[in-house]
């Protein structure tokens, strides 16, 4: 689907979501009917460049999780383990590819749209070593101390990242093994991308998508369902 190279997208659906305040992983909490995991393959399908999905899941949520995606060929499993990094690793482990473009994608995002998943694996396929869709900040961000006020970076160079992001196989293999391998004294993971330019690789901007935000909070699920409702009347 995905072109010359295969395509194949780690949806990570492993965390526990406690700011959601629930008491199931948000990544099986239901929107309209269908949980956000099942959503959020469901858009990596859509979009028909996903030639492969694995989805990496708590060791205590494998069964909630087969009950959802029975076919074992059209969606893999894997347990994940710690950190978000780690679960990461584990999908990237279960690749059988040596070469392949894959996706990492956050389950909690689930109505991001097919087109914006066609533009990262687009931006990779033609060379890119990584990719991640974007949006401007709408906000003043402020760099603080404690409760001080230290700093205000220009606005018009920040942007928020989204998911999924998308990455040339080995390249990505390669930053995460250096980041378990030699870990650097202070710096902490906070998505994909910032691995690839620990390790050196140059990582582009593609157009993000409002729609492809987090539901992290009992708020951004309420939000979701307004949008889901809207869509479906």
């Amino acid at each position: 689907m995905g072109g010359v190279l295969p395509v194949v997208a780690v949806v990570a659906a492993a965390g526990r979501g406690t700011r959601l305040g629930l008491d199931i992983p948000k990544a099986f909490v239901e929107l309209a009917g269908s949980t956000l995991v099942e959503r959020s393959v469901a858009a990596l399908r859509e979009s028909g460049m996903v030639d492969e999905t694995i989805v990496v899941v708590s060791a205590d949520m494998q069964e909630q999780a087969r009950a959802l995606f029975p076919d074992t060929q059209a969606v893999r499993l894997v347990q994940g383990r710690g950190e978000r990094a780690d679960s990461v690793m584990a999908g990237l482990e279960a690749i059988d590819h040596d070469e392949a473009i894959v996706l990492v994608h956050d389950a909690a995002r689930a109505l991001t749209p097919p087109d914006l998943v066609r533009r990262v694996v687009r931006e990779v396929a033609e060379g890119a070593a990584g990719a991640i869709p974007v949006v401007p900040v709408a906000d003043t961000i402020k760099q603080v101390d404690g409760t001080r006020v230290v700093a205000t970076p220009d606005r018009s160079t920040l942007r928020a990242v989204q998911t999924p992001q998308g990455f040339q196989l080995a390249a990505l293999r390669e930053a995460n093994l250096k980041y378990f391998g030699h870990p650097t004294p202070g710096f902490v993971a906070t998505d994909d991308a910032s691995l690839m330019e620990l390790a050196g690789h140059t990582v582009h901007c593609v157009e993000g998508d409002a729609r492809a935000f987090k539901v992290t909070t009992p708020w951004d699920l309420a939000l979701a369902e307004t949008i889901v409702h809207k869509e479906l009347s």
